[in-house]
């Protein structure tokens, strides 16, 4: 019987300890909302995944993760339960990969900064083609969010993408130094997480999210004289992007 009062003790004691780490929540009434609207800023990082053919004379790569894109969309959030959300986030999405070809037989280790300084015109030489892409971006995603603690709630986010790159051309020009074309459209497949922060007067929000092309961007049937050698040194392109969004609703 002399042990009740102790765990008593102990009980009012951790109750009394859990209460000190509750702080004043923040927009209490802010996740009730069915509809509400926001914006986002981001950084992006693009790659492409490449398919290469067997026996070809160049050899196609592309050089690491340029972190240089940057994104900004709109944000429409579908509350669909307490746990669940629906969002819309239409925006522009710019950056750049750099593709380089070379001759195998021949490579040899080159600073990035060395590219801009290669003459295609010499054999055996690497040649470098920067590829920018201009996006406008419209993805459709879910969002699964865990329990609210203090002003944080983590989240899970995935779903679709239909991404339309403005800068892809149709065809070859005589004035520019293309190596390729690649389709203007492309479905992406998306997942990511991230935390809300409730702050005084608006939420805030850090996501990290990647999202993979489905489409094979090759166009086929286009290639003539020199540029036939590139393109059949490649069978297939998907698109990659990581990104890091900071959300303000």
């Amino acid at each position: 019987m002399r042990k009740i009062p102790f765990i008593l003790l102990v009980l009012l004691f951790a109750t009394e300890s859990s209460a000190q780490f509750e702080k004043p929540r923040n927009l209490p009434s802010f996740d009730y909302k069915k509809l509400h609207w926001g914006f986002t800023v981001g950084l992006n990082s693009m790659d492409y995944a490449i398919k290469r053919a067997e026996n070809a004379s160049v050899y196609p790569d592309v050089i690491g993760f340029q972190p240089a894109g940057f994104q900004v969309n709109i944000v429409s959030d579908l509350r669909l339960s307490d746990y669940w959300n629906l969002r819309f986030l239409p925006g522009i999405n710019l950056g750049s990969r750099n593709m380089i070809y070379f001759d195998p037989g021949s490579w040899e280790a080159i600073n990035l900064n060395d590219l801009l300084d290669i003459d295609p015109s010499q054999d055996n030489d690497p040649y470098a083609s920067t590829i920018g892409s201009s996006y406008l971006d419209f993805p459709l995603l879910l969002k699964y969010r865990s329990e609210r603690i203090n002003n944080y709630r983590p989240y899970v986010i995935g779903g679709l993408s239909y991404r339309l790159d403005m800068s892809a051309k149709q065809s070859f020009s005589p004035d520019d130094d293309d190596l390729i074309i690649l389709k203007r459209g492309d479905v992406y497949l998306e997942a990511g997480f991230g935390i809300d922060q409730y702050l005084q007067y608006f939420k805030y929000s850090t996501e990290l999210k990647v999202a993979m092309g489905l489409r094979n961007l090759m166009q086929p049937g286009i290639y003539k004289n020199d540029n036939v050698a590139y393109a059949d040194a490649i069978e297939g392109v998907r698109s990659f992007i990581v990104m890091l969004n900071f959300h303000f609703e």
